[in-house]
């Protein structure tokens, strides 16, 4: 029986230990990175996967519907082609920045210092965390304006939305829903000699149950919303490369003192 009692007390101490252990590791997890990394993930991802369909969901509608001469909304053409590109670049770089970040996280984190007494400071390190802060600031100002464009194709959708769901509304009492038209000429979108420019009465409304009106609409406010996801977790970002910039000058600081 006592030989039992001293074998529970060692499991129980080596499981003391490996709890200890754990609660350790787990103190060294940078959780405001981790979470800015997820979310800036799953942000971009929904932005640039969700806009490049929607996009190609929109030059449908208005080459079947509003401009049916390819000469005049060759422009058009090359400027979607270009995004779809530039969102290829964008999802490449911050699948990137993020990784870079959330390493960073780690090894500039206190709970890291902790575990690791050896840990020093240098001037090349201060100066590429220096970096990270500044360029996390200016990309979090880029994608407040991604933010806000990302907003315009919504609203142009939202009010050809609207516009067919009063023309089938029972209480708009209409006499006439020919004279009720979409001119998407009028937002800069195509030029004013496109033909037809407009949809009117029964068109529009056929353009509104149309899978690619519905698809792209719904994605744009997916878009929309994951560049809202991505400002915040660069804002996110901002705070932890701010703090982890202003541990490592403390910790620079605290070198400095103990060689004297």
């Amino acid at each position: 029986m006592e030989t039992s009692y001293d074998e529970t007390e060692d499991e129980r101490q080596e499981k003391r230990g490996c709890f200890e252990c754990c609660i350790k590791c787990l103190g060294g997890v940078p959780y405001a990175s981790l979470v800015a990394t997820i979310l800036c993930f799953s942000g971009v991802a929904l932005f640039c996967g969700c806009g490049h369909v929607a996009l190609t969901g929109t030059m449908t509608i208005l080459e079947n519907h509003f401009s049916r001469i390819t000469a005049d909304h060759a422009m058009l053409t090359d400027i979607v082609q270009l995004m779809q590109y530039v969102i290829y670049g964008i999802a490449s770089f911050f699948f990137l920045y993020g990784i870079i970040l959330l390493a960073e996280g780690f090894y500039t984190t206190s709970a890291v210092k902790e575990l690791h007494s050896e840990f020093k400071t240098t001037v090349c390190g201060r100066c590429i965390s220096g970096m990270f802060v500044f360029l996390t600031y200016i990309l979090g100002i880029a994608w407040l304006g991604v933010f806000g464009f990302s907003a315009v194709p919504v609203f142009l959708f939202y009010n050809m939305w609207s516009t067919c769901a009063a023309m089938r509304s029972p209480v708009a009492n209409l006499t006439s829903i020919d004279s009720i038209c979409v001119d998407v000429r009028q937002y800069g979108i195509i030029p004013w000699n496109a033909t037809p420019g407009k949809a009117c009465g029964s068109t529009l409304g056929d353009i509104c149950n149309t899978n690619e009106f519905y698809l792209s609409y719904h994605l744009y406010i997916v878009a929309c919303a994951g560049a809202g996801a991505t400002v915040i977790a660069l804002l996110i970002y901002m705070m932890a490369t701010t703090y982890n910039f202003a541990v490592l000058k403390f910790k620079s600081r605290e070198d400095c003192c103990t060689k004297f």
